[in-house]
């Protein structure tokens, strides 16, 4: 009798430690090289509100980590409180998903330092960056000159700058187009359509959305991704 209330008790707490093992699927650990104490916060974007969803102290040593429960791949937010050091580099964003992702950094050097590996969609999204930083040095090269052009009145060099800009920005959404169809099995897909093309055509948008796998179309962006489609199609019939 005594061994089957053992059993019956080991089986219980097995239970529970598995129950409450289900309830996390990403591991999030990370290091941040000079950081000996202060606050991190992880956030994402809730109804437009940036909310915390976990607090870690950082007290005596720079690593960390910690299990959160991930519905969808998603943007979340490494906020870090350095206390009585001022610094306006104190947030870093990174793509998160199920699994076991690192993040490692510096205190100097919070955001630029970032090495985050771990999530494909982060990935994917480091590589749009990078291209459209391209896009964007470009764009702020022609506003520069435009503006010069303006100020000592040479408008048809001002019109010619800006005909550039508006190629540059044509050929910026079309890159986002095709970054979005070329990754449609990716929860990047729809959420650089919705944070970069969200006013693109809507013939674009309509491709990208018919495009995506089923389990990206039944995604977080996913989701609001077709949401938006319905909206916009309603708004522009009317």
């Amino acid at each position: 009798m005594k061994n089957i209330v053992t059993l019956c008790l080991l089986i219980a707490v097995l239970s529970s430690c598995e129950q409450k093992k289900s309830k996390t699927n990403l591991h999030l650990s990370g290091n941040i090289k000079g950081l000996q104490k202060g606050i991190l916060y992880i956030k994402k974007i809730v109804d437009t509100t940036l909310v915390t969803i976990d607090t870690i102290k950082i007290d005596g040593k720079n690593s960390f980590e910690t299990d959160l429960n991930i519905t969808s791949p998603e943007m979340y937010y490494l906020s870090l409180d350095r206390g009585i050091t001022n610094s306006k580099d104190n947030n870093l964003s990174f793509f998160a998903e199920a699994g076991k992702m690192n993040i490692s950094t510096s205190l100097d050097k919070f955001s630029y330092d970032a090495k985050i590996t771990g999530s494909k969609n982060n990935d994917l999204y480091n590589e749009y960056k990078k291209v459209v930083s391209k896009f964007n040095d470009e764009n702020l090269d022609l506003t520069v000159a435009k503006f010069h052009a303006v100020r000592f009145k040479h408008p048809t060099t001002a019109d010619s700058l800006q005909g550039k800009q508006n190629s540059n920005t044509i050929r910026r959404y079309l890159y986002t187009v095709n970054f979005a169809l070329n990754n449609r099995n990716y929860e990047v897909s729809p959420f650089v359509a919705l944070t970069e093309i969200y006013d693109v055509n809507l013939k674009y948008m309509d491709t990208i959305q018919k495009s995506m796998s089923p389990k990206v179309s039944q995604s977080l962006y996913g989701k609001k991704l077709t949401k938006l489609l319905i909206e916009r199609k309603q708004n522009e019939t009317k």
